[in-house]
């Protein structure tokens, strides 16, 4: 008996096909990133409702006094005398102080203060504005982590901070709160003060406060992308008398500039127009370098790099010249024989330049950025005592540093 031939679109025939897979593209990357986005945004809800904000943890007596540079001792005869801010007393007799007591403390001990010695950090009129980046062309050298603990621990000392992220991708923003494509809108970085048109916006308009008295922030997102853009067709079609590219940034700091003491700049991992704008505006540098060869040489052309583009800046009038530039070693293991070597190498290499204090690399920093925190704002229960004290002992001791070349920059007496 023959058998009956069946075509594939007789309705007795159950075809069984594999399911194609998504067509990789634009739309499918897209798609990606919403997903992705949105899922932080209930993360971040999760963790810091509408309802509430993220705020600063407060300090024991004893972090107080440490903070302010006096002895616990004296904190606690204050409180007893009724003198300066009254600090929160716990049930167990415990005093905590927020970062807004402290600050008031600084204020009274200054006020009160005898033999010239300054609790205010601020700096005075014939000390210039501090303008500090953070740079480097290679991702994971841990450049925003540095320049979230530099800008936090200043504002934590008593000085007046603005931390710019100059970033695209925004972490430094994120690490303070503000997720870059919900809570930053068009015309709220610092695009919106060094664009080229007419929708151009005083900084004062776009530099928010944080939850970190003493300690303002202007947040980036993708729109500074459009800076790398608009800078080539500025530079072809330049008007008589528009602002060179690499001023922008300096201009628009001089707008702020008596309301802080020190900016810290969070610039991109590449070697753009914003860099280089950063570059022209700073008064310092900060090179961020992971002690491992590969990276070691990536910052060999980084440097490289750099100076060619510095040298054309100055060929055209732009600043060039800085107080001071140290190579900071990130995410430094001391029991890792090879980043010891190379320590030692860059150390050889250039004395005076390197930072006597690494950053080490710790599982407090990381377990605290996983919740958008930096070690200055987990407490001290979250981790071992050792674990916490090493990593905040390397932190303070690397901020310590550079906190006293900007002393000495300003000619003050450590």
């Amino acid at each position: 008996m023959a058998v009956p031939q069946l075509k594939l679109d007789d309705p007795q025939v159950e075809t069984q096909t594999t399911p194609r897979p998504p067509k990789v593209d634009d739309n499918y990357i897209l798609m990606h990133a919403k997903e992705l986005s949105e899922s932080l945004h209930q993360q971040r809800l999760a963790l810091y409702p509408p309802v509430a904000q993220k705020s600063l943890r407060k300090f024991t007596s004893g972090e107080a006094a440490k903070l302010i540079g006096v002895d616990d001792g004296y904190l606690r005869q204050l409180a007893l005398d009724g003198k300066g801010p009254e600090a929160e007393t716990l049930p167990n007799g415990r005093r905590m102080y927020s970062l807004d007591d402290i600050n008031a403390l600084r204020a009274y001990l200054d006020e009160n203060a005898r033999g010239g010695r300054r609790y205010l950090k601020h700096r005075s009129g014939k000390e210039h504005l501090q303008i500090i980046s953070c740079v480097n062309f290679k991702g994971g050298s841990a450049k925003t982590t540095s320049a979230a603990h530099l800008a936090q621990y200043l504002a934590l000392s008593g000085y007046r901070v603005l931390a710019i992220d100059l970033d695209p991708q925004a972490s430094l923003s994120a690490l303070h709160g503000y997720q870059p494509e919900f809570d930053v809108g068009a015309n709220e970085t610092i695009y919106g003060s060094i664009r080229y048109d007419d929708e151009a916006r005083h900084p004062s308009e776009v530099i928010r406060r944080t939850y970190i008295s003493g300690l303002d922030i202007i947040p980036g997102n993708l729109e500074l992308m459009e800076f790398e853009h608009e800078t080539p067709k500025a530079l072809a079609n330049r008007r008589p008398g528009e602002t060179k590219f690499f001023s922008r940034l300096t201009i628009a700091l001089s707008e702020v500039a008596d309301d802080y003491d020190v900016v810290v700049i969070d610039c991109p991992p590449q070697l753009g127009f914003l860099t280089l704008a950063a570059l022209s505006a700073s008064t310092s540098l900060i090179v961020t370098v992971h002690p491992q060869m590969l990276d070691v040489m990536s910052m060999s052309q980084f440097l490289t790099m750099t100076a060619d583009l510095l040298g054309v800046v100055k060929k055209f009038g732009g600043t060039v010249e800085y107080d001071w530039m140290k190579y900071l070693v990130t995410r430094y293991e001391p029991g890792d024989g090879p980043q010891s070597g190379m320590v030692e190498y860059l150390r050889g290499l250039f004395p005076e330049a390197v930072l006597e204090n690494p950053m080490l690399k710790s599982t407090a920093i990381a377990d605290a950025g996983i919740n958008k925190q930096t070690i200055y704002e987990v407490s001290r229960e979250r981790f071992t005592k050792s674990t916490y004290d090493r990593a905040i002992d390397a932190m303070n001791n690397v901020n310590a540093e550079i906190e006293s070349l900007i002393h000495k920059t300003w000619g003050r007496g450590q």
